[in-house]
């Protein structure tokens, strides 16, 4: 009877590193992929709760993506620094898992919000590429527990198979991010603009909220270039989408529109209020790209920009940015370094 338990139980395990592996090559959504690392990795342990935390090795930061099992005052703080002697640290090091099998019984398990949660069993596998760890596995039980030698070298196979996924997923994240973003600004890029901008006007539409559209130029870009030579003209194009990022809201979206042609999109935002901030973004520019230019121009450099509003100013996608463009068009031919915008 033990040997036909012994059986079902690596029956069990190999279906479970078999789905992990499906996974491999099925799935590219990182946290899809790691819902389902940590679902079959319970499902081999017999565990009631368990997460994932990726790990960034320069910050020395752990990120909650996956859990189970556990209260939502447990998984609040989804974000955490490893702190030198503590327990994550020591796992960290090692670079192999770690099992306590009873807490009560480990004189160096002392982490109050595990202890408060009730866990009184743990496993908390690293998982590593080329010895490089990118993450920690942990199990958990409300119950001291013993694990044979075969259940955990089950988890070790799939802690190798998640590693491969996570690093697949990651790929493709990266593939993802490259196709939608301007390789010199890092902003979003034209055909992104295309796409998120008819995703906001619907969102507006549905839910009766404003939204605004500022499109701003570099003034007089072409003899900057001539003058000073496209890296200079490349850094100003750094800069200016620098300080867009620094002065949007996270609910802002920043774009490259190309060119020299920036775009920011604010949803839930009157025009009264995109008014507002397309003067500060103005303002900015005009006096902090002679400092950051650190003195390799005069001046700094100055944008124009027209503001436009939805439903107010066009009530779709190619209207909005047609009223926009003009204008833009407008306050370049009227001196420049000035924000346009429909009266009232």
């Amino acid at each position: 009877m033990a040997q036909l338990e012994l059986f079902e139980e690596e029956a069990k395990g190999l279906r479970a590193i078999l789905s992990v592996a499906q996974v491999v090559v099925s799935s590219l959504e990182l946290d899809e992929v790691l819902q389902n690392i940590l679902c079959s990795a319970m499902g081999i342990m017999d565990m009631p709760a368990g997460s994932i935390a990726l790990y960034e090795e320069a910050s020395r930061i752990l990120t909650l993506h996956a859990h189970e099992g556990l209260s939502p005052a447990f998984t609040s703080r989804d974000r955490w620094q490893v702190k030198k002697g503590g327990l994550t640290h020591r796992i960290l090091e090692a670079g192999e898992p770690l099992v306590v099998e009873d807490t009560s019984e480990a004189a160096f398990f002392n982490n109050p919000m595990a202890l408060d949660e009730g866990i009184r069993c743990l496993i908390a596998a690293p998982l590593q590429i080329q010895k490089k760890i990118v993450g920690i596995l942990y199990l958990n039980d409300f119950v001291p527990r013993r694990f044979s030698k075969g259940r955990l070298q089950l988890l070790s196979i799939l802690g190798s198979f998640a590693t491969m996924s996570i690093d697949n997923a990651r790929l493709h994240q990266r593939t993802v991010h490259m196709a939608c973003t301007d390789g010199l600004t890092g902003l979003y890029n034209h055909r992104q603009f295309k796409k998120m901008l008819k995703e906001e006007i619907s969102r507006t539409k549905r839910y009766g909220k404003p939204l605004a559209l500022i499109m701003l130029d570099v003034d007089d870009f072409k003899k900057f270039n001539d003058t000073y030579g496209h890296p200079a003209g490349d850094k100003v194009l750094t800069i200016v989408a620098g300080i867009l990022r620094d002065l949007s809201r996270e609910s802002d979206l920043a774009f490259r529109y190309g060119g020299e042609e920036f775009v920011v999109i604010l949803p839930e935002t009157t025009i009264d209020e995109a008014l507002v901030a397309a003067e500060r973004i103005r303002r900015v520019i005009e006096s902090d790209s002679v400092p950051d230019l650190h003195g390799a121009v005069k001046s700094g450099v100055t944008v124009s920009a027209g503001v436009a509003s939805c439903p107010r100013d066009g009530d779709s996608a190619e209207n909005l940015l047609k009223t926009v463009d003009e204008l833009l068009f407008q306050a370049k031919e009227q001196g420049k370094n000035k924000i346009h915008h429909l009266p009232s």
